[in-house]
């Protein structure tokens, strides 16, 4: 079945495809610099104290980016009021042509304190104005030397979640590291040497002038690419919110469509196939092509009668299946057509008269599940000759289960039913006592008719 599963090549500008275009870009980004001046940065590195190299290379930095109105930077610094202070302050908001300002701040840092970086990330969310029409980002630079409190977690999952940030990242210098708990407050970059300071720097501020293109493809388990109509969401991973949805067309006559996404958010992704299909915390690079492939693998699932010759003429069956133990339908399809599901575990309901339940049909990648179920029969039913209600009900493990109610404007009926065991509870409409009330007990057989006469 074509349309039901399975490509995702994801959406946008690039190759022509009709696709609802990705949210509109931020204006500008907002790169929030926490930097660490905690004792521990007057150690030598290479060619000087820690902070010296920190503020040569920031200084060039912010040099490259002067002229470039799309960026805006402010700094917050930790570890220089005092040594006994675990303090952060604000020491330079956002604003516009304040590099010069920023730059004359950074010179004149002094290491004097305490190693607190989760006190200033903390902070951090207040700094950033109420602005919907930027990209906010947390870069921290520290040796990482006193390590982090338990806090940092928690601090950088609430400022991702508060929508306030897009990312953190944490510059660990000199290599001395964080803790590997200390990954859980951002992306954590270990630099070994003053060049690699710069060029991760560099990196970091340019992401802003980046955007990653996505192409997702689903394939079976044999890797072939299927023709499908599905849609697509991507979700803020920290925030939950809906970042780009999408509507994918797929044949083999057109070029693979590829989706512009923002690199600074990762990405929770669901694919909107029966039943969905999930991607969790996915990374595109800025400035790449980001291939994903998401195997899936199916199979088919075809229901029969077993046999076609019958005196009377079978209606036309249609069968549902769901999720297993669930009531969400994954596919409806009419009797003798096969369906193609994705492989798992299904409930099936086949709706003959009584209508017939299997529980726990697995269905295989690359495989074909064939039932088969028995012909029907027919009653051929003559009615009291007085006008009269009833019911007919099924007799099964002792219990009478129901079926359907008769029709009491009509003399004679024909039912087609399974074969088994049934019983018949009719009364005359106008009777008012018990005694009036007539009950058969009679079998239907794959392929025949049986009459049942109440009027004698």
């Amino acid at each position: 079945m074509k349309k039901f599963l399975l490509i995702v090549l994801l959406v946008s500008f690039a190759f022509g495809l009709n696709a609802q275009k990705p949210s509109a870009a931020p204006e500008k980004t907002r790169v929030l610099l926490i930097l660490d001046c905690s004792q521990s940065m007057w150690d030598k590195w290479q060619s000087d104290a820690k902070i010296k190299v920190t503020q040569k290379v920031l200084l060039n930095v912010l040099d490259s980016i002067r002229d470039n109105s799309d960026i805006e930077v402010a700094l917050r610094v930790f570890g220089h009021l005092n040594r006994d202070s675990y303090e952060t302050q604000l020491e330079v908001p956002f604003g516009n042509d304040n590099i010069y300002q920023l730059q004359s701040k950074i010179k004149t840092l002094v290491p004097n304190g305490a190693n607190n970086a989760s006190t200033a990330l903390g902070s951090a969310s207040k700094d950033f104005p109420r602005n919907n029409n930027s990209r906010n980002i947390v870069l921290i630079i520290t040796d990482g030397s006193s390590g982090f409190d338990n806090k940092l977690c928690s601090e950088a999952l609430h400022l991702q979640q508060s929508g306030i940030v897009s990312q953190t990242y944490i510059v660990s210098i000199a290599n001395r590291g964080i803790p590997a708990e200390g990954d859980c407050g951002g992306n954590l970059i270990a630099v070994e040497s003053e060049e690699n300071l710069g060029a991760t720097l560099r990196e970091l501020f340019f992401l802003s002038d980046q955007k990653a293109l996505v192409a997702l493809t689903m394939v079976n388990h044999s890797g072939t690419l299927y023709e499908t109509e599905v849609p697509v969401v991507f979700y803020d991973h920290g925030t939950h919110e809906v970042k780009y949805a999408n509507i994918y067309h797929y044949d083999t006559e057109h070029v693979i469509d590829t989706l512009v996404v923002d690199p600074l958010v990762n990405y929770d992704i669901t694919i909107f196939t029966n039943p969905p299909l999930q991607l969790y915390n996915k990374h595109f690079r800025g400035g790449e092509f980001n291939r994903v492939s998401v195997v899936a693998p199916t199979g088919t699932l075809n229901i029969q009668l077993k046999g076609k010759s019958t005196p009377f003429q079978i209606p036309d069956y249609t069968y549902t299946v769901h999720q297993c133990d669930s009531s969400r339908t994954v596919v409806h399809q009419s009797l003798g057509k096969a369906a193609t599901l994705p492989e798992g575990i299904y409930d099936i309901d086949i709706h003959t008269l009584p209508q017939i339940s299997l529980k726990k049909v697995k269905i295989t990648g690359g495989s074909a599940k064939d039932l088969q179920i028995p012909l029907p029969g027919q009653l051929a039913l003559t009615k009291l000759k007085v006008p009269s209600s009833g019911s007919l009900f099924a007799y099964k493990d002792g219990k009478l289960q129901w079926v359907c109610n008769l029709d009491s404007s009509s003399e004679g009926e024909r039912i087609v039913l399974m074969p088994g065991e049934y019983q018949l509870i009719v009364k005359p409409v106008e009777a008012t006592t018990y005694d009036a009330t007539r009950t058969a007990r009679f079998s239907i057989t794959s392929g025949k008719q049986t009459a049942v006469n109440l009027s004698k």
